[in-house]
């Protein structure tokens, strides 16, 4: 018997960073939402006790520092699970591109390992076992939009932004998420993007406003780090995207475009920039 599960990508349509907690992570306020670009995950039982990952991709791990075998082997020791299973990962989001590739690959091996082994998880338990894997683990699993706070794992559903397309630009360097934060200091922020005037725009159904207030503070940390990134997003601005961010802590730069012909010229226009470039729609 094989399962399969799709993974889809997410962006950050607002991210803000509050503080930093007692516990070394940072208090957050984000809202999400996921886009038509997604890895594939097949999922085939084994005999014997074993998790072997493969992948046609050959710059991830395929071992215990691969998301997707975290997930297989929580869920294997959390429900007493006795049996082995082979996770391939057809690849198709960049990693360490700030787009959650590598946590929803985890979110989809729970849900089809849950499948697969008929162990009837609830949604809200599955998130909670995705929480010990990751921040945006819990998003991921159930995925749609929403407001994630805490550390990420505290999840408001919203309804869906309205549709559009997406260019999404990835230049060729890795951002450390950890580096990142460690660098960022809230009293340097000028301006904090709003989480409730975000969620007004989605839900009056106005494309312009969300392009308006999109808005992430980790951006100025990431292109002092890399200044390519802004020099992509002001690229990005010139070819005329209605609304342009950085996604997570990057280096993938989106762009929210109402009019598909616009869509052609952005994508062409970015090739000259970087190679890996992806013109999708939103996830509705």
């Amino acid at each position: 018997m094989k399962i399969y599960e799709k993974a889809p990508a997410k962006i950050n349509l607002m991210l803000d960073v509050l503080h930093k907690r007692p516990d070394g992570y940072h208090e957050v306020e984000m809202i999400m939402t996921m886009v038509d670009l997604a890895d594939r995950l097949e999922l085939k039982e084994l005999p014997g006790d074993s998790i072997i990952i493969s992948s046609q991709a050959g710059y991830i791990p395929l071992d215990e520092k691969n998301l997707a075998f975290q997930a297989a082997r929580l869920i294997k020791e959390r429900y007493q699970v006795r049996k082995g299973v082979h996770i391939h990962l057809d690849k198709h989001i960049p990693v360490a591109a700030g787009l959650a590739g590598g946590s929803s690959d985890a979110a989809a091996a729970l849900r089809g390992l849950n499948r697969l082994w008929d162990l009837g998880i609830t949604s809200e338990e599955l998130q909670t076992l995705g929480a010990e894997l990751g921040s945006d683990v819990p998003f991921c699993v159930t995925g749609g939009t929403a407001l994630a706070t805490g550390r990420g794992e505290l999840l408001t559903p919203l309804p869906d932004p309205p549709q559009c397309w997406v260019v999404l630009a990835k230049l060729p360097i890795n951002v450390s998420t950890a580096e990142v934060y460690g660098r960022f200091r809230s009293h340097k922020v000028q301006s904090h993007p709003s989480a409730q005037q975000m969620i007004q725009a989605i839900e009056q159904g106005s494309f312009s406003q969300v392009c308006e207030r999109l808005g992430n503070v980790l951006e100025d940390v990431t292109m002092e780090l890399h200044p390519e990134v802004r020099q992509l997003k002001e690229t990005m601005q010139r070819l005329g995207a209605d609304g342009v961010l950085m996604s997570g802590s990057g280096p993938t730069v989106f762009g929210l475009v109402s009019k598909e012909a616009k869509v052609a010229r952005i994508y062409n226009g970015l090739r000259g920039f970087c190679k890996e470039v992806y013109a999708v729609r939103l996830l509705t």
